[in-house]
Parts: structure tokens; C-alpha cells; sequence
């Protein structure tokens, strides 16, 4: 007798393959999507951080230190949420490090992220704002790619749906459909809402919404990737709650329905407080060749020259954080502003001292 269900007149079909072998090697279809997105983030952020005044090839430098923090935030978010499968009954820890059979967490990859881009911010000589500003309409994006790993994994779907648009989900065992005697791949009976789907699509939105609101508001001091949070953590809450994998749950609700929530207060908080124009800035150490900038485009029309005796492009000492009219000037004429504290002999009675990020980056001392 043939186990396979079958298939409905109109539903969205699942890939009954999601890892291939290369040789020795499998080729995993959710490993795959996840490098597409932190590439399509990469591209994005780096045109942005250009946009502001970096140099080229930042983006790379951070990427460095904050995606493999990212990774390993988002596998210790997911152990300490669901210890169950690894230090319970029956379970077995040396799978902690088994991140190919899946297990991130969302909000452990934007935290342990956050802590390597800082790091290699501070090492850069950029405010951190200024980052994750760069780097807000590019997070969701990379997400919606990301969510098609799961699509070939035939897992993060919701509850049975009469809906034409209802997802088949096969049988999956270490990356394959299992098949039934006549070799044809086995469906789990009925369709289901394709909730990786709806996130994916919500992602989408988010970042075009960010990218909009922040050319028209001009959006600072991290307020664009407040705005992201935001409307991330806002699908996330509905999305969540329609899913019926297993999970953790407080007072009858799942625990990451609780971490959408709060840190969606926590963003609309910040949101709200921090206020102030959007932060430009000028390299420190380089000499620049001015052109006349596009009326169309906000993108730095200055390019930095090489160092004397370099092949390669100049890496600023560090630098320093003007307005905007400041970096038009400086975008126009290459003729880096004055440092008001330079000019006042040190810094004046009342006035903060040079922040760090105004100041040439020590990574060389």
C-alpha cells in the first residue's frame, strides 16, 4: 500500500530534497540560503556605509567579527531555550555543535552580531549607530532569504488550512523525504499554513519600509534599526503565534511570542527617546579627490586615494563625525572640516570630551 498523500488541486508544493552530496561533502540547502542573505546584507550595508562617508571594504571588516558571533549567538539562544534536546532525558550535548541539523535563534544571531560588529566598529574608528543604521533595510532582507532554507527543510510551518495557498510537508529524515514502496516521497496528510512563507514576505516589508522612512526622515543615532526591530518583532508576534512545532512556553504562550514583545517595547522606547540628525563621516589620515556629486544620488561621490607608496586603497587612521552639510562640503571640495576642540585649544568648559569615535583609530598601536 503507498503511503504518499495526494497532491491537492492548489497547494504550495515542499522540495523533498534539501542536502546534496558533492563528493564526501553535503550541500545543505539551508547553509545555502543563509550565505545568500548575509551576501545580499553585505552589498546593502556596504553601499549604505559609503553612503555616510566609510571607506571601502568596511563592511567586510565588520562582517568578519559580527557574523560568526552572530552564529554562535544564535546557537547558545537556541540551547538555552530548548536544553531539552541536549541536556535532558535521552538527549545528548555533544549535539550543541551540530548546527547543520538546524537550531538558530533569531534573536541570539542580532545579539551576538551586535557584539562583533561593536568590536570591529571600535577597531574601524565607527560609532556603532552608524552600523547598525547601514545595516537595518539589509537584516530583513537577509532574513526573507534565509526563511527559504526552511522552506526546503519542510519545518517552521503552522497549523492544518483549507487555504489554496496551504503548504505540503513531507516526511523528512537527515535532509530527505522518506519515500513510500513505490519510491514516491511522503507527505504528511493535510496542508498547512506556510508561516516561513508569511515571514518571509513581512521581511520583505520591513526592510522596504525602513529603506523608505529612513531616505525621507533622514533617520540617526540608530533610530533606523529601532524602526527595523520594531517591525520585525511586530510579524514576529503574530507569526509565532501560529506555528505548532514544539517549543517553550510561559503562562501557556510560547517564549519567543514573550521575546517579541518585549523587545519590541524596548526599540519603540528607544524610538521614541533618542532623537538627533543623522551622523556623517569624514576619514581621518587619506587625501580624497573631490567630484561634483549627482543631484539623484546621496552616495559619497569622493574617492579615496591610494596612501603614497600603497597599491591598495588608503585605510583611514579613524574619523570623524560631522553633520551633513559638513560631508556635503568635504564630499565637494575633499577638504576634511576642522576639529572644533583643535580650534579651541581642547575642549571647552562644558563640552564633552572627543568621543572615541571622532578620534584615529588605535588598532595600529
Amino acid at each position: 500500500m503507498s503511503l504518499a498523500a495526494p497532491t491537492h488541486l492548489a497547494a504550495i508544493p515542499s522540495p523533498s530534497n534539501a542536502v546534496w552530496q558533492l563528493g564526501p561533502f553535503p550541500i545543505r540547502a539551508y547553509a545555502l540560503f543563509i550565505l545568500a542573505g548575509i551576501a545580499v546584507a553585505c552589498w546593502l550595508t556596504e553601499r549604505r556605509l559609503r553612503q555616510r562617508g566609510v571607506a571601502p571594504g568596511a563592511t567586510l571588516d565588520i562582517a568578519v567579527y559580527a557574523v560568526p558571533a552572530g552564529i554562535v549567538g544564535a546557537r547558545i539562544y537556541h540551547v538555552i531555550t530548548s536544553p531539552e534536546a541536549y541536556f535532558g532525558t535521552g538527549g545528548d550535548w555533544i549535539r550543541v555543535f551540530f548546527i547543520h541539523q538546524g537550531g538558530l535563534g533569531i534573536w541570539g544571531a542580532v545579539a551576538g552580531g551586535a557584539v562583533g560588529a561593536w568590536i570591529a566598529a571600535r577597531q574601524l574608528g565607527i560609532p556603532l549607530t552608524v552600523v547598525a543604521d547601514a545595516l537595518a533595510p539589509g537584516l530583513p532582507l537577509a532574513q526573507a532569504i534565509g526563511r527559504l532554507g526552511n522552506w526546503f527543510n519542510n519545518e517552521l510551518y503552522g497549523g492544518r488550512t483549507d487555504l489554496p495557498w496551504g503548504l505540503e510537508i513531507h516526511r523528512m529524515d537527515g535532509g530527505q523525504a522518506l519515500r513510500d514502496e513505490a519510491g514516491q516521497p511522503i507527505l504528511e496528510e493535510g496542508l498547512y499554513h506556510p508561516t516561513f512563507a508569511y515571514e518571509l514576505l513581512w521581511n520583505v516589508g520591513v526592510a522596504a519600509l525602513v529603506f523608505y522612512l529612513d531616505r525621507r526622515l533622514r533617520l540617526g543615532r540608530g533610530r533606523a534599526f529601532a524602526l527595523y526591530v520594531m517591525g520585525y518583532t511586530a510579524g514576529r508576534f503574530w507569526i509565532e503565534m501560529m506555528r505548532t512545532d514544539e517549543a517553550n512556553t510561559i503562562l501557556g504562550v510560547r517564549l519567543n511570542v514573550w521575546t517579541a514583545a518585549l523587545v519590541f517595547l524596548g526599540a519603540l522606547i528607544y524610538f521614541l527617546r533618542v532623537r538627533g540628525p543623522r551622523d556623517y563621516l569624514v576619514p581621518i589620515g587619506v587625501s580624497a579627490t573631490p567630484t561634483a556629486p549627482t543631484a539623484t544620488s546621496d552616495v559619497s561621490q569622493l574617492d579615496l586615494s591610494a596612501k603614497q607608496g600603497s597599491t591598495g586603497p588608503a585605510t583611514p587612521e579613524g574619523y570623524r563625525v560631522v553633520g551633513e552639510e559638513q560631508f556635503l562640503r568635504w564630499r565637494e571640495t575633499g577638504e576634511t572640516p576642522p576639529d572644533p576642540a583643535d580650534d579651541a585649544g581642547g575642549p571647552a568648559d562644558g563640552d564633552a570630551p572627543e568621543s572615541a569615535a571622532t578620534r584615529p583609530s588605535d588598532r595600529d598601536s
